[in-house]
């Protein structure tokens, strides 16, 4: 039996897309996938910043129109059978209309809420089935007639997780305000904290990159690259996983988990995925989250066994092999 040639157009983003055509090869698919935002030469690496630092109404159309461009040459060639986007906001209209005219089956995997994206609503009608991160915003599609699936993200099982060791309770993230704040209660209540992050960063290289003398108050490490990152969480105490307006549950949810980190989370509807308190720990301010920090010092036993409860339900139910299942539904 012939397989499906599937065409996965996907962002960079820290290279999830690697796992993400592994898990459809392992469903089947011959795929070939097209990072269309990957660095290229200096030009292309300048036109790559441009597009995802500007807002959408600042873009030039050359800069777009060169990347649009090149997934449509890969599409040509390729004549795939399917087409999966992943987000995909870089990519002009004539994108979408390209795939609609192909006789390709496609459907599209948002991680990002559509009032981030720069998207119209006419762009949303010609993408196929959707796939969002985000519960409210699959209900706004279904609210305009359109065929949207609820998948959250996942944990990627196959990454090698690089040893990091990590003593105090970790961070891993951007430095947001409500953040600092949060963790700056822990450094004043005693309990030993690090984040980690470029914007947290005290190095000189950082601290002129992102332009943020100032001191966060917060013990701090630098960029961490995802395999490092995870071994950190691994190896600390517990991690926060702290976010900010978004409706969905990101990356880092299952990532902590999965990597058999103890999870501190700052969202109770988390009972979506997890059972709180006995697969992951949930605070609902920062004098809970003191109290909870304090005990996973003290009770190394019972901190060990949510640890295990987390990453038990991770493998089984959380992984990319299991979302592209699901994900499959929008076009078989």
């Amino acid at each position: 039996m012939t397989q499906p040639k599937l065409l996965l157009v996907s962002p960079i983003f820290h290279g999830y897309w690697q796992t993400i055509a592994d898990s459809l090869t392992k469903l089947g698919y011959q795929v070939k996938t097209h990072v269309y935002d990957a660095p290229g030469n200096l030009a292309e690496r300048v036109s790559n910043k441009i597009i995802h630092d500007l807002p959408a109404g600042f873009r030039p159309a050359s800069v777009e129109q060169r990347v649009t461009d090149k997934a449509l040459d890969v599409l040509r060639d390729y004549r795939p059978d399917i087409v999966l986007t992943v987000k995909g906001d870089t990519l002009g209209s004539v994108y979408w209309e390209a795939l609609s005219a192909s006789g390709a089956r496609y459907a599209s995997w948002m991680y990002d809420e559509m009032r981030r994206m720069r998207f119209t609503d006419a762009d949303y009608r010609i993408m196929g089935p959707i796939a969002s991160y985000s519960p409210e915003d699959v209900k706004t599609l279904r609210a305009r007639g359109l065929d949207a699936l609820d998948v959250p993200l996942a944990f990627d099982s196959a990454l090698e997780i690089k040893p990091y060791a990590c003593e105090d309770i970790s961070f891993v993230g951007a430095r947001y305000p409500g953040r600092e704040a949060t963790l700056r209660a822990l450094v004043e209540a005693g309990i030993p904290v690090r984040a980690f992050g470029k914007q947290w960063s005290r190095h000189w290289w950082d601290m002129a990159r992102t332009r943020n003398f100032k001191d966060s108050g917060v013990p701090a490490g630098r960029d961490l690259d995802r395999s490092t990152a995870y071994g950190a969480m691994q190896s600390s105490p517990a991690t926060l996983n702290i976010h900010g307006d978004q409706d969905g549950f990101t990356m880092r949810t299952f990532e902590a988990a999965g990597v058999k980190g103890l999870q501190i989370i700052d969202r109770l509807d988390v009972e979506r995925y997890y059972i709180p308190g006995e697969e992951v720990l949930v605070y609902t301010s920062p004098e809970e989250l003191v109290e909870i920090s304090q005990r996973v010092f003290k009770d190394k036993a019972w901190a060990s066994k949510i640890r295990q409860a987390g990453y038990r339900r991770t493998l089984a139910e959380h992984t990319f092999d299991v979302r592209v299942k699901t994900l499959e539904q929008l076009w078989v």
